[in-house]
């Protein structure tokens, strides 16, 4: 049993988005203090939660099921993507800390679009 419940860790996806939530960590950790809980909190949970929402519904039974909790790990993602223009447009990140968010941010959104695709088969 221990092994189904913790077979999410092995997705490529989940591991990406482990990869960008631990980025967003790094890259918001430069905002101002009055962002604590505003933007910084948000793109924190948001991150946090694709990662989360492909576990939770890692042990669900249906297809239909995992992938309801797919289509909320892209809402977040995309949630996520608007929130990472804002802190480009505010110039709490530089181009290239932009550019690196972006670039892990598609690449968890494609690996997200290719799972959903194999699981809705």
């Amino acid at each position: 049993m221990q092994k189904l419940v913790s077979g999410y860790r092995n997705l490529i996806v989940w591991k990406e988005a482990k990869k960008l939530t631990v980025l967003v960590y790094e890259l918001t950790e430069k905002f101002p203090r009055s962002e604590d809980f505003a933007l910084k909190g948000q793109m924190r949970r948001a991150a946090v939660s694709i990662m989360s929402q492909m576990a939770e519904g890692w042990l669900r039974r249906s297809s239909k099921d995992k992938l309801r909790y797919l289509e909320i790990a892209e809402g977040s993602l995309l949630e996520l993507e608007s929130q990472g223009e804002v802190a480009r447009e505010v110039k709490y990140w530089n181009e290239n800390d932009y550019l690196r968010f972006d670039s892990q941010r598609a690449k968890v959104g494609y690996l997200l679009f290719r799972y959903k695709s194999k699981i809705g088969r």
